[in-house]
């Protein structure tokens, strides 16, 4: 037996907060609409059980912000018959399961609306652009017998500049909070912002690395994990410029750098690196937001 104020054996219960009135009431969390389009986290690289649990830790997340939605994972290197499902044979699935529905309702003499929208919106677990990635996405979306969008990558995005603090400083190499007065004695001075992607995914990193360098008071320049030299060449300029001990932040999810990548460029670079941004918690509602400007709505608007 409990009571209002707790448990009979004395431990206490989490009561809800009385919800608050008046214009600084706060804002009822949205709520996917009936019938809303799916989101399918589309997971490059090769297929693995941390990776998994990665776009899994993200879409529940994302479920989270979106009470209601419909969320999924597709891996671009998946296979249907295995554990990691391809991303053109999840898509297929939502069409089938929305066509099942409607067929179920009217089955039921229930009236349904004609479908509006695309069956799924994709949204790629990329941190940034990368063209080649991107471009099997979109081949997948057309192998498949679902009508669906892609979205835009995770960034550039201010909150992927405080996943990347976040990490640097779990690994001591940058202080939690500037405001702070205790020094860490390993912080950098120099952060090469490491991504994949080309020079569209550098010039994209360079716009979260500006952010993190204005949260640091420290020079960030981005770097091609994926192109020979580049992460050197960049620890080599910053070095010219006056920094002394520099940092790899990885501006990556995980699934999408080769394995070895990140070792080799650290050797290359002669400095420690932070952890990828895995399943950082704020990537979950980068989903979401990419999800709901791909169908032109905002999230306060979705429970309408």
């Amino acid at each position: 037996m409990s009571s209002p104020t707790g448990p009979a054996h004395g431990l206490p219960v989490r009561m809800p907060r009385p919800r608050q009135t008046g214009r600084h009431r706060r804002p009822e969390p949205a709520v996917a609409p009936e019938g809303a389009p799916a989101l399918v986290l589309a997971v490059p690289g090769a297929p693995s059980t941390a990776s998994r649990v990665v776009a899994e830790e993200i879409i529940s997340i994302g479920r989270s912000e979106l009470p209601g939605l419909d969320a999924r994972v597709g891996f671009l290197d998946g296979d249907d018959a295995t554990e990691f499902p391809s991303l053109s044979g999840v898509l297929t699935a939502v069409a089938r399961d929305r066509a099942a529905r409607a067929e179920s309702a009217r089955a039921a003499g229930q009236e349904v609306p004609a479908p509006t929208g695309p069956d799924a919106v994709v949204v790629p677990l990329l941190a940034g652009p990368d063209g080649g990635l991107l471009r099997r996405m979109r081949q997948a979306l057309m192998d498949s017998s679902a009508a669906a969008e892609l979205a835009d990558p995770l960034g550039p995005h201010p909150l992927l500049a405080e996943g990347l603090h976040v990490r640097l400083s779990e690994a001591g190499l940058a202080r939690a909070d500037r405001a702070r007065l205790f020094s860490v004695t390993t912080a950098a001075d120099g952060i090469v912002l490491a991504t994949t992607g080309g020079e569209e995914a550098v010039q994209a990193a360079g716009i979260t690395g500006m952010l993190l360098a204005a949260r640091l008071a420290v020079p960030v320049m981005a770097a091609a994990l994926d192109e020979e030299g580049s992460v050197a060449a960049i620890a080599d300029q910053l070095r010219r410029e006056g920094s002394t001990q520099l940092a790899l932040a990885p501006y990556l999810i995980g699934p999408e750098a080769a394995g070895g990548l990140l070792d080799t460029a650290c050797k290359e670079a002669g400095c420690s690196a932070a952890d990828v941004l895995g399943a950082y918690p704020a990537l979950g509602k980068l989903a979401v937001a990419q999800y709901s400007a791909a169908l032109g709505i905002t999230q306060g608007a979705a429970a309408h």
